[in-house]
């Protein structure tokens, strides 16, 4: 439907009556209705990331790049279907999507290229025969006129996508000279208005067919940019209609501080006003009339006009099915474009920090790893009193908001008994710096003159996410400095205060040898999602918290290793052999002594034999003495008249006052159990049989098993390791409590007098020995 000057689109067209929409209904709107245009206040464009969440109006430009296939002569219909299914779906969410596209000159030349093809064939098979069509030639088609022959079918190919989704879509065609006209610049905003509110999403293009040619002086004059191409247009449109936000798709992932095929390009995750001095930029793309300058020209306008602006990549396989709801929601996605400076360096910055900093740790002597950590256990005494007030504020500001569980804010607690616990358990490290980067593990005679060696090195990047357990930095910092490893920490927004004071008295240790980068404290408003993708930057992903937040992790993190565990569901298996004694300790231990502990038990197994006698009740009163709710088993409630609840799954951590005890026939049973149930992290039987306690123990496939003492053994510190960064239910690189053992790597080192391969081949002169050389021992 094609509206002319003077008509409005809103007021003449019954199916367009307010409140009401028409899926799959496109307008086509060259003319403007001329309702006044009210004067724009300028607002703030977003600061943070985070904060696009909040955008209302979004325009999306599509480059042509983007929109055309890699020939240039047809559509990406992939990537436009794609695109069309976010904008729809962020439609449907409430918010006001624009786009502005590029594709019509594609797909038109596509169209005359069919129809000039397709002429000739038909013109050389009456005149000239069969022979000659191999011959054919398109000649040069002239882009006005390709831009005529696509918009219709461009259009068309809107309203079949957004059809789809029950959206309907309105086209408009604009020129530069439409905006040096005040009454059309009214109208045309009047118009974009009225469509938005009810609720069509207006798709904007340049009139390629009769478009001027750009006046080169007129770009970017103070509060006017002239409508150079789509890059210009979409700035533009996003200003005049205040939009929040605007997301400008194209062949590359954002900007980068150099030209994208260039080794030691890094893309530009926020880009400042003033920073383009500092950007060499490359060649345009493919297609299209504008490249990065010109759109790094226009989003600074926009910019300044009070919109928010993101370039990202349109085209990359990978990111094209989420790319704008991905930016909408926040994520670390393209260069945004922000007039907010953050106070501290990025988090990218400071991951190259600490790998410098760790670099230069590593190659400290083991003396001097040692004197950091004990002066950082010293430092944990001396300034208790401040650590414990900090703390305090933290779990006052936790319990007066409610929003944390009891476990967790029993973990954000810190006490004077916590404190000298660390310290303890730092010194313990100390000494285990002294044997750790650099130990000579095993030696090889390859050949007369070749020695190898492999020895102990540090992974490289740590970053390790921890939720209201802020004891847990001085343990990983010193962990860290003993294996020379840098360090990144994100602590949970509820520990700022604790988490802040420690990590000034870890860098002060640190400062000792002039290592005070190497561990870093991530306060910027980086999700841990956008954390887990800086995988050129970080080694291990180390996550402590709940079973969600490292699920979490697992999921998000893209090449980069997770060390940790997901659950933490312990079984304690009492035998038919148990001592009455030691199963009441066992398991009052296991389960009351810190319930929100991951080695906490939660599942507790009996021996048949012992339903209905003394042994049985004294467990039960025992767990009821220390209010310890009891959930039944399906097996366990079938022998009650009166049970208790019966557990919805035992797959079930609680981290609080309550277990599952569950009936099974004997050992093999309860092996079974918690292969099915358990989550390979620590399980306990008690016996007085040592034949079936031996049996337990080699066929119980878990981190650590135990006989006859409590789960929460399990654990670094009361492992001897000093401190533990967490306990792993992996099956390769570390297993059970990881201490300072689990964060190194080797190399091989080997030493040659000037050996080539061809030496060794069927007519060389030498041979290989591979003779196993003594390993001296190291103190």
């Amino acid at each position: 439907m094609l509206l002319r000057a003077g008509l409005s689109p809103i007021l003449h067209t019954a199916r367009y009556l307010p409140g009401v929409v028409t899926a799959g209904c496109v307008a086509s709107v060259r003319c403007w209705s001329s309702v006044p245009l009210q004067s724009r206040t300028v607002g703030k464009p977003f600061a943070h990331r985070s904060e696009l969440r909040q955008a209302k109006r979004v325009v999306v430009k599509l480059g042509s790049a983007v929109v055309t296939r890699g020939d240039e002569c047809g559509l990406a219909l992939g990537r436009l279907a794609s695109i069309v299914e976010q904008v729809a779906m962020l439609q449907n969410q409430g918010r006001e999507m624009l786009i502005v596209t590029s594709g019509a000159v594609a797909f038109g030349r596509q169209r005359l290229r069919h129809e000039i093809l397709l002429s000739q064939s038909v013109r050389q098979a009456l005149h000239s025969g069969h022979n000659q069509l191999k011959e054919m030639t398109v000649p040069v088609l002239e882009a006005r006129a390709c831009a005529a022959a696509g918009q219709s079918g461009l259009m068309a190919l809107y309203e079949a996508m957004f059809t789809q989704y029950s959206i309907c879509a309105a086209q408009i065609l604009v020129t530069n000279l439409d905006f040096q006209d005040e009454q059309k610049r009214r109208n045309l905003s009047s118009t974009l208005h009225e469509l938005l509110r009810m609720n069509i999403v207006p798709i904007i293009n340049t009139n390629d067919a009769v478009v001027p040619p750009p006046e080169p002086s007129a770009d970017l004059q103070g509060q006017v940019i002239s409508i150079k191409d789509n890059d210009s247009l979409a700035a533009r449109l996003a200003v005049e209609m205040r939009a929040d936000m605007l997301i400008v798709l194209s062949d590359v992932e954002g900007l980068y501080d150099s030209p994208p095929g260039l080794d030691d390009a890094k893309l530009i995750d926020t880009f400042y006003p003033g920073d383009q001095q500092s950007v060499t930029f490359g060649t345009k793309s493919r297609v299209g009339l504008g490249g990065m300058e010109a759109k790094v020209k226009a989003a600074l306008w926009a910019l300044q006009g009070g919109t928010s602006v993101v370039i990202a990549s349109g085209t990359h396989p990978k990111v094209t099915g989420h790319v704008i709801t991905d930016i909408v929601d926040g994520k670390k996605v393209g260069t945004f474009f922000s007039e907010v400076k953050p106070a501290g360096p990025t988090v990218e910055q400071q991951a190259e920090m600490a790998r410098a900093d760790g670099r230069i740790l590593a190659s400290l002597q083991p003396e001097q790893r040692a004197d950091i950590i004990h002066r950082l256990a010293e430092l944990l005494t001396d300034n208790r009193e401040e650590i414990l007030a900090a703390n305090h504020r933290d779990t006052e500001r936790a319990a007066a908001t409610g929003r944390l569980p009891l476990p967790l804010l029993n973990r954000l607690s810190l006490t004077t008994a916590k404190l000298n616990s660390l310290a303890i358990g730092l010194r313990q490290i100390a000494c285990s710096a002294r044997n750790s980067v650099g130990r000579l593990l095993r030696r090889t005679r390859v050949a007369n003159g070749l020695e190898l060696e492999q020895v102990t090195v540090p992974i490289g990047v740590l970053l390790v996410i921890f939720e209201s357990r802020p004891d847990c930095l001085p343990q990983v910092s010193a962990l860290a400095v003993a294996s020379g490893n840098g360090l990144l920490l994100k602590g949970g927004r509820e520990a700022s205060h604790s988490n802040r004071i420690l990590h000034r008295l870890a860098k002060e240790a640190l400062s000792l040898h002039g290592v005070g980068e190497a561990v870093q404290l991530v306060n910027t408003r980086e999700d841990v999602e956008d954390l887990c993708r800086l995988d050129k930057l970080i080694d291990l992903i180390i996550p402590r918290g709940s079973s969600q937040l490292v699920r979490d992790i697992q999921r998000a993190s893209r090449g980069i290793p997770v060390l940790g565990h997901s659950e933490g569901i312990c079984h304690v298996y009492l035998d038919t052999h148990a001592n009455i004694d030691k199963a009441i300790k066992i398991v009052r231990d296991s389960k009351c002594d810190y319930p929100a502990a991951c080695n906490a038990l939660e599942t507790l197994l009996v021996h048949r034999d012992h339903l209905r006698t003394p042994f049985f009740d004294q467990i039960i009163d025992m767990l009821r003495m220390e209010q310890v709710k009891i959930h039944a088993g399906p097996r366990f409630a079938s022998y009650l008249t009166f049970s208790p609840s019966e557990v919805r799954s035992l797959r079930t951590e609680y981290g609080d006052l309550e277990c599952c005890i569950e009936v099974v026939d004997g050992v093999q049973e309860a092996i079974a159990h918690i292969h099915k149930y358990g989550s390979s992290h620590t399980d306990v039987i008690v016996t007085e049989s040592e034949e079936t306690a031996e049996y337990f123990l080699q066929h119980v496939d878990s981190a650590c098993v135990f006989w006859n003492a409590s789960s929460r053994f399990s654990d670094g510190y009361r492992f001897g390791l000093g401190a533990e960064v967490g306990i792993s239910t992996a099956r390769i690189h570390a297993r059970g409590p990881v201490g300072l053992e689990g964060l190194l790597t080797t190399k091989w080192l080997l030493r040659g007098e000037g050996q080539g391969v061809c030496d060794f081949a069927e007519n060389g002169n030498m041979s290989y020995v591979h003779e196993n050389l003594p390993v001296p021992h190291q103190l």
